[in-house]
């Protein structure tokens, strides 16, 4: 079994690869959880604008869920996640 942090790192690199304009540091680890064999790690990153995809638009996150493989480390899937907004009343 890989560890969480192993998981993390996988989750990170298959999203790098995907959408290489990402910066570095602007990936953040939001959440992890282990389901039975998998690692469901969840990333997040400044929203890209499609028309201008160089631009972060500033503070919006995109969030994605990775499904880990916990024996091979393989990213099994990549799905958005969608934080709802908080309600004030």
């Amino acid at each position: 079994m890989i560890t969480a942090r192993e998981a993390a790192r996988k989750a990170e690199d298959y999203l790098r690869d995907l959408v290489p304009l990402i910066n570095i540091l602007e990936v953040k680890l939001e959440e992890v959880e282990r389901k039975e064999e998998f690692w469901l790690i969840t990333l997040s990153y400044p929203f890209q604008s499609s028309l201008i995809p160089s631009r972060a638009i500033p503070g919006k996150k995109e969030y994605k869920v990775f499904k880990v493989d916990g024996t091979t480390g393989e990213v099994i899937s990549m799905k958005i996640h969608t934080v709802s907004e908080p309600t004030i009343g």
